[in-house]
């Protein structure tokens, strides 16, 4: 087959270790062969991120605003071992935090159902999209050791200087202390990418906080979800007969396990950090889930929901044999090519992209799998191949699909 023209191109977010490897393997195996590539290629690798001061991330985020559509391998957010090991000029931010920041995204995460590989929940038929709210919380919080023995107060001063003072707790001796925040901004960026998203993909929304006991910061999220909806989303909902649920998040986690999948699930950015991975882990392996970065402008970021795969790429170093699971490195291209495709009008680019996740998937149906995946999976006798074989064996299967067209 001729290679397949792009006319704008991707931004192209490098990563690091095991990852790094894999995605090389990836475009050489399975994109070059098919696509004329045209990417923007920004090196995200924490060595360069480290020579940059971080500022690649930024440019890379700045890019992503311009062309609309990015993909992503996984990086490093580095720790105290890591700034040892990297020799590293200071703690650099995690990449993914400071992306979202810039893009003002909402992260969709979706598992890749495969057959054989069965969902820890029985019930779970259909994929449970996890909408995680990428701004504020945790990620954005300021924290205090308490030494001793003092009164702790919350504090806004307004522009005019009037003060507003709310009683945090008054301490008899150490203790801790963690300010957080959002925006009624980015929380309605927020729920009208979740609200988007469910028309798009034509399924039910779920929401939830936990507003009876946060009166106030949760109340706010749920307040303005349900002005939203009702203003702006509620007919198109109706009109496509799906529904927007809102409930006390201990209770959605229950209805959640007693369902059988098929909706999107949206959680505060917290909540849907945990959520996610459990959701992941429950269908199978996070190395099986889909992640992207949605902006309210309607710009793309996608990657895989998994780290950097560190003790793989130990093994590497040393010259010892990975059996590494790349699908949802994989995917992350998938989804970038096939919205890149759906911009510009290419349906070659978007039919590619289905047909290798195609490929993917069959592969590991047809018994050909890493042995991580061999582990989850009912199918017996598996052949177990490493890293570049894995990839290798898709794209017989891919060459096999076109063959068959």
């Amino acid at each position: 087959m001729d290679r397949i023209k792009m006319t704008t191109p991707l931004v192209e977010m490098d990563g690091d270790e095991m990852t790094r490897i894999l995605w090389q393997m990836i475009k050489e195996e399975l994109l070059y062969p098919y696509i004329d590539l045209k990417t923007e290629y920004y090196d995200l690798g924490l060595e360069n991120r480290n020579a940059t001061n971080d500022q690649v991330t930024v440019d890379s985020a700045n890019a992503t605003l311009k062309y609309g559509v990015a993909v992503k391998c996984a990086t490093i957010t580095p720790n105290g071992a890591r700034m040892k090991e990297y020799q590293l000029k200071e703690m650099w931010k995690s990449p993914n935090g400071t992306i979202r920041a810039i893009l003002d995204g909402t992260v969709f995460r979706s598992p890749i159902l495969v057959r054989g590989i069965v969902p820890y929940v029985s019930n779970w038929t259909k994929p449970i999209t996890i909408a995680r709210h990428a701004y504020g919380d945790v990620y954005k919080n300021a924290e205090i050791k308490v030494p001793g023995a003092g009164r702790a107060e919350l504090v806004f001063t307004a522009e005019d200087g009037t003060e507003t003072r709310e009683l945090i707790h008054e301490f008899r001796g150490p203790g801790i202390l963690q300010g957080i925040h959002n925006t009624e901004k980015s929380v309605g960026s927020f729920a009208r990418a979740c609200f988007s998203y469910a028309v798009d993909t034509r399924q039910d929304l779920w929401f939830s906080t936990k507003d009876t006991i946060s009166k106030k910061y949760d109340h706010t999220f749920k307040d303005i979800f349900q002005e939203i909806y009702d203003t702006e989303y509620k007919a198109k909902f109706e009109d496509l007969g799906i529904e927007y649920f809102y409930t006390l998040i201990d209770d959605a986690v229950a209805r959640v396990i007693r369902s059988e999948g098929g909706f999107i699930w949206a959680c505060k950015n917290y909540d849907g950090d945990v959520m996610s991975d459990m959701v992941a882990t429950a269908y199978g392996d996070l190395s099986m889930m889909t992640s992207v970065l949605v902006s309210p402008d309607g710009v793309y970021e996608y990657e895989a929901a998994h780290g950097t795969v560190q003790r793989h790429y130990y093994k590497h170093l040393k010259g010892e044999e990975t059996s590494t699971n790349s699908i949802a490195t994989i995917f992350a291209w998938t989804g970038a090519l096939r919205k890149r495709g759906e911009l510009d009008g290419i349906r070659e680019l978007t039919a590619f992209a289905d047909k290798l996740e195609q490929a993917c998937i069959r592969t590991v149906e047809d018994g050909k799998m890493t042995r991580s995946l061999s582990l989850i999976s009912t199918c017996e006798n598996p052949v177990i191949l490493n890293s570049l074989d894995f990839i290798r064996a898709i794209r017989a299967t891919l060459d096999n699909l076109y063959l068959l067209k």
